[in-house]
């Protein structure tokens, strides 16, 4: 139990004495009343929207079981991320899920010889930066759609490129 004795502030003391507090209890509460704002709801700002949100039919949220349906039987399985490994487009993906089996994280990479692999503006509405060695590179985050996409692509002789789509806060 707090008790705040007024006597023991005098005049502007007592005012910036309150002020301090009542600045401090903001500090301390704004990153939960920040949280709790946040919402999830439909990006209807196209500038907001995401060029790539899906995989193959695979979103961010659907379910282990309805993941599966859309990419078929994985290389590697196992409750927390799936591996698949499509020789005939030159793609290894990865399907990572959380506690409750929703899918949190698509990573797919593009090996050489791939002819599927999508441009950068394709996936981020923009171009990737290029670093001085040849190889790109790019993360936008879409807070209103909740979660995150990234291009890179190595500089190697046979560059292999990854695509990345992963919930925020994960």
């Amino acid at each position: 139990m707090f008790f705040v004795s007024l006597r023991l502030f005098q005049g502007r003391t007592s005012g910036l004495a309150f002020l301090a507090a009542g600045t401090l209890t903001f500090i301390m509460l704004a990153p939960v009343i920040s949280h709790a704002q946040r919402n999830r709801a439909p990006v209807d700002d196209p500038e907001e929207r995401p060029a790539f949100s899906e995989f193959k039919g695979v979103r961010l949220g659907m379910t282990a079981e309805e993941s599966r349906k859309k990419l078929g039987s994985p290389r590697a399985k196992s409750v927390e991320e799936d591996f698949y490994l499509f020789n005939d487009t030159h793609q290894a993906v990865q399907v990572l899920y959380d506690k409750a089996g929703a899918v949190t994280t698509i990573s797919i990479d593009f090996m050489s010889g791939s002819s599927a692999i999508p441009s950068p503006k394709e996936v981020l509405g923009t171009e990737a930066d290029t670093k001085p060695d040849g190889s790109l590179f790019k993360l936008l985050r879409y807070p209103k759609a909740g979660y995150w996409v990234s291009y890179s692509r190595t500089s190697a002789t046979e560059p292999t490129t990854t695509i990345i789509m992963q919930k925020i806060g994960n």
